[in-house]
């Protein structure tokens, strides 16, 4: 895609938020190794450009709802590196009080529904919210991103008729990256292209390079005018790949030889500072400084976690709903 038609600062920016996600994740993975961190991480090193892209193209009270990968997703929403470390590091400044942890961080105010550890979880809920803001006449819309492993899921199929049937407000955003957990795409569903799947609910299906930028803001810019226009949902597929394991601590042994290196010859980081170099774009000068910038905010944010305490006893069932009964919660 021609960067010609866009400004150095939203460029930069582009960059930015790319190397926010990916550094992001390379320090939590280093500080679970460390302590700080407890339990399971699920990282998106190699995705950066399908979030930072599709984030991008919305509005703050447009609405996500994300994945048990879902850190990027929250990055590029917006979403504050102290907060969610706190929240990953389990203290109570965390965006859920540190109850939620890495796979349940939420910011209703920056139009975050929610990650969520259900694969395809939360592709109804966003349906909702689309529901929602075309019943009260309001100009905003819902992404959902997921997995190609959660279009096999009864929840995607039940949830994309009612949006196709109603032209609800949603952009459905696969991010495949190859593998449903340690399972080839070609084990789990007999067609290459998932999007193929969106003609048979009335609403088109797109193919981007998820490994540019500009490709995916762009595919997702289209997406979002349509939804406003009330013409209805759009099911982005954005080819891409994760460099780590499903999990921290997976050994991989799925993957064949020479896979991982012909997609890291395709880094979406990498190959977009390569571009804003090449262009003139940006000169390395600003590149460095960029780099630096985050490595600061990202001490900044383990600082802020190791020094927030934990939550206490007395705040376990606050932000809890449900029915009560002689004061208890059930």
């Amino acid at each position: 895609m021609s960067l010609t038609n866009y400004s150095k600062e939203q460029l930069l920016d582009f960059y930015r938020q790319m190397v926010k996600v990916r550094e992001f994740e390379l320090r939590a993975i280093n500080e679970r190794r460390g302590g700080l961190i407890p339990g399971f991480i699920h990282s998106c090193v190699g995705q950066e450009a399908t979030a930072v892209g599709a984030c991008s193209a919305l509005k703050q009270d447009d609405v996500i709802t994300s994945t048990h990968r879902g850190h990027g997703h929250l990055i590029a929403k917006g979403g504050e590196p102290k907060f969610m470390m706190a929240e990953l590091a389990a203290r109570s400044t965390g965006y859920c009080g540190g109850k939620g942890g890495s796979l349940h961080m939420t910011d209703f105010d920056l139009g975050i529904l929610g990650a969520n550890g259900i694969v395809a979880g939360g592709i109804p809920m966003s349906v909702g919210a689309a529901l929602a803001f075309q019943m009260r006449r309001e100009a905003r819309v819902a992404l959902s991103f997921f997995g190609d492993g959660a279009v096999n899921e009864g929840a995607f199929h039940e949830a994309a008729n009612l949006a196709g049937l109603w032209k609800l407000p949603i952009i459905f955003f696969c991010e495949n990256n190859l593998y449903g957990e340690g399972t080839p795409q070609d084990k789990q569903a007999p067609i290459k292209d998932v999007s193929l799947r969106a003609a048979g609910y009335g609403f088109p299906g797109v193919i981007v390079d998820g490994n540019d930028v500009v490709a995916v803001y762009e595919a997702t810019q289209t997406a979002v005018r349509r939804a406003r226009a009330g013409e209805g949902p759009t099911f982005i597929e954005g080819k891409t790949y994760r460099y780590r394991g499903h999990y921290e601590g997976d050994p991989m042994i799925y993957r064949p030889s020479g896979e991982m290196e012909a997609w890291r010859a395709r880094d979406p980081i990498a190959g977009f500072r390569q571009r804003l170099l090449a262009e003139t774009i940006a000169a390395q000068v600003e590149i460095t400084a960029v780099e630096q910038e985050i490595q600061t905010l990202l001490d900044d944010a383990v600082t802020f976690a190791a020094d927030s305490p934990a939550p206490t006893p007395e705040s376990a069932l606050v932000g809890v709903y449900g029915d009560t009964h002689n004061g208890q919660v059930f």
